[in-house]
């Protein structure tokens, strides 16, 4: 899983990364430090001065609560996968820095996600087949960790079946039954509550 490993001193090396995950990033029991190794095994094989620490400041910069819960990404180098994920909001979409960084804090797990194989494609489905501006991703960026194939596009061929728009937000994290049940509440004559999450539905004409 990790070749580096075997090539890795164990006291010279494996040490200091283990002491910098309890110290430093705050891992804060053994069952919890084997699950992050278990996760990401390659931690053990990265530099704590060169790779593990400049990816935990860059984290800590964006104001990610809790680093110890998104330990796989401190494997992840800044300048060649976490920073260009930000910029691609920045350059493509015109995010602002703020804007796109918070992302990425509400939601860390997106800078797991390929851009040309999840970020490009689901935008395009956004903006063109959904019809939706894309800074409603930056309320709910959770839309990329949906499959486009068996959640985003059934899902949304549904609601204009029904003629309905849902949030998405409640298009997409609903389970099965409670989908179905919110466009029969958009499908009612009677409008949702003002306190209901589905207030903000549109009914397309």
């Amino acid at each position: 899983m990790c070749p580096e490993l075997l090539s890795s001193p164990l006291a010279s090396h494996t040490i200091p990364v283990i002491t910098f995950l309890l110290r430093e990033v705050g891992v804060d029991s053994t069952f919890d430090l084997r699950q992050a190794l278990r996760r990401r095994p390659r931690l053990l094989a990265c530099s704590v001065d060169h790779q593990l620490r400049p990816a935990l400041y860059f984290l800590q910069s964006l104001g990610i609560p809790e680093p110890r819960r998104h330990t796989y990404l401190l494997s992840c180098s800044v300048e060649g996968k976490l920073l260009p994920r930000i910029e691609f909001f920045e350059r493509n979409l015109g995010f602002s820095r703020r804007s796109a960084a918070a992302m990425f804090k509400r939601f860390p797990q997106l800078f797991n996600y390929s851009i040309g194989e999840n970020y490009e494609p689901k935008l395009s489905y956004l903006v063109g087949e959904m019809g939706r501006d894309v800074r409603e991703v930056l309320e709910f960026p959770q839309y990329f960790s949906f499959s486009l194939e068996n959640r985003i596009r059934p899902r949304h061929v549904a609601c204009v079946e029904r003629g309905v728009r849902l949030p998405l937000a409640v298009m997409l994290k609903t389970k099965e039954d409670g989908f179905r049940d919110a466009l029969e509440v958009c499908c009612d004559s009677s409008p949702p509550l003002k306190t209901s999450r589905l207030c903000c539905v549109q009914k397309d004409s």
